[in-house]
């Protein structure tokens, strides 16, 4: 029998064929016990199990050892390192403040527009807790026109 879409028979054949292979090669390969950072002594005897705790903590410090002996540096080295990322850094940031300080006092930018707003920049699902119940905290013309109505 022929398909209408032979590439898609080959396709889900090789899928099914990977998938055999796959399933295979796990259950060819022995596999080890992975251990998280917290362990679990095996159930025994309490003296067991305190002997085995105590050697998983022994081989945790002496690996945490090995790994802190080929990552450790005196401490002028790690003075000096800090030092240089402090000088990188005020030598990059500085600049970068100062010249976004200058552009922003400098250019021009759009402010807000004058007159009314939309109906949809006003929606509220209740009043503001002042006395000027519509105008935003910051918004002097509003409060001003508010206090101007109000007396």
């Amino acid at each position: 029998q022929q398909s209408i879409f032979p590439s898609i028979d080959r396709l889900s054949t090789m899928i099914a064929a990977r998938t055999v292979a796959n399933g295979a090669r796990r259950a060819a390969v022995v596999t080890t016990q992975r251990r998280s950072a917290q362990t679990v002594p095996r159930f025994g005897t309490e003296e067991q199990m305190k002997a085995e705790a105590l050697e998983q903590l022994k081989a945790r410090i002496a690996a945490q050892k090995e790994i802190s002996k080929q990552v450790h540096h005196d401490e002028a080295a790690e003075i000096a390192e800090m030092w240089k990322w402090v000088k990188i850094s005020f030598a990059v940031a500085f600049p970068v403040c100062v010249l976004s300080s200058i552009k922003d006092l400098f250019a021009d930018h759009p402010h807000e527009k004058e007159g009314p707003k939309p109906d949809y920049m006003a929606i509220r699902s209740k009043a503001f807790p002042w006395e000027c119940e519509d105008c935003a905290l910051f918004d002097p013309k509003c409060w001003k026109k508010c206090r101007a109505e109000q007396a």
